[in-house]
């Protein structure tokens, strides 16, 4: 009990600082600001703790199916920091920002080509936003979806070659998937199927749709401005974290509608040998 309390505090604790972390290293936050980060820090944080201390599941996936979790979290936890160094060589000025900053200057120039994501993103910034912030927001995307990129290449690695989830031991149905009632509708292995090619589909389309809609609605609303720094680190980690958490989910419900598959066969195979 004292090991899930520690583990469950720990990863509250991260998931509080992975939210305050733009509002804590980055100047210009306002009192009103910084008390809403702080209340949704602490709100996520409790929602972790709780989700992770008790014996039964409520709404998080996968939850001991590691490293799904894990590396989802690494995943969005490097992109805020990488964008938050970046950002903060305006005002602190450290070598691995700077080496970050060139490092992503590198992978946007390579990533923004014609009708790529990171070009329709950069294409969305403020047409009055300086040279300068331009080139922040070409930074932040090309970087961000690298990540996300790098991410989804590691899951499908740790899916087909170490045997995920079921390396480990038995993989349990009910706690991983607690929002996934195996006995409504249609045949579990249909549906399984059905939604990890509708994840996949959509992770890949995201990147393109999100832009496009970001467009439409800077044209009836006030557009949100990216070159507030909070602004436009939140927006491309979303950007590039949402596509790749629905691929990444996709692949995991067709690897567990595969061994769905593979135990039913087995079933058959040895109820026919009985019946022989």
């Amino acid at each position: 009990m004292f090991k899930r309390l520690v583990q469950a505090g720990a990863r509250a604790f991260l998931i509080a600082f992975l939210i305050a972390m733009p509002a804590v290293f980055l100047p210009g936050v306002t009192a009103d600001g910084s008390q809403m980060i702080a209340l949704l820090a602490l709100v996520a944080a409790f929602l972790t703790f709780v989700e992770y201390v008790g014996d039964y599941p409520s709404f998080i996936e996968f939850r001991d199916a590691p490293p799904f979790n894990r590396l989802r979290f690494v995943a969005l936890f490097v992109t805020v920091l990488a964008l938050v160094l970046i950002w903060r060589q305006d005002v602190h000025p450290t070598r691995l920002g700077a080496a970050l900053a060139g490092f992503g200057a590198g992978v946007g120039e390579l990533l923004d080509f014609p009708y790529s994501p990171v070009r329709l993103m950069v294409l969305v910034a403020d047409g009055d936003m300086g040279s300068e912030r331009a080139e922040m927001v070409r930074i932040a995307a090309g970087l961000s979806y690298l990540v996300s990129l790098i991410a989804v290449l590691s899951f499908v690695v740790i899916v087909r070659v170490l045997h995920w989830p079921i390396r480990n031991g038995a993989f349990n149905f009910w706690v991983n998937l607690p929002l996934f009632d195996p006995t409504a509708g249609a045949d579990i292995l249909y549906r399984l199927r059905r939604d990890a090619h509708v994840n996949v589909a959509l992770g890949f389309l995201l990147p393109f749709i999100i832009p496009a809609v970001m467009e439409l609605a800077s044209e009836m609303i006030d557009p949100l401005s990216l070159a507030n720094a909070q602004t436009m680190i939140w927006t491309m980690s979303a950007w590039a974290f949402l596509p790749a958490n629905l691929i990444m989910r996709g692949v995991a419900l067709g690897r567990i509608a595969g061994l769905i598959e593979e135990k039913r066969r087995r079933a058959h195979a040895q109820a026919d040998l009985q019946a022989a």
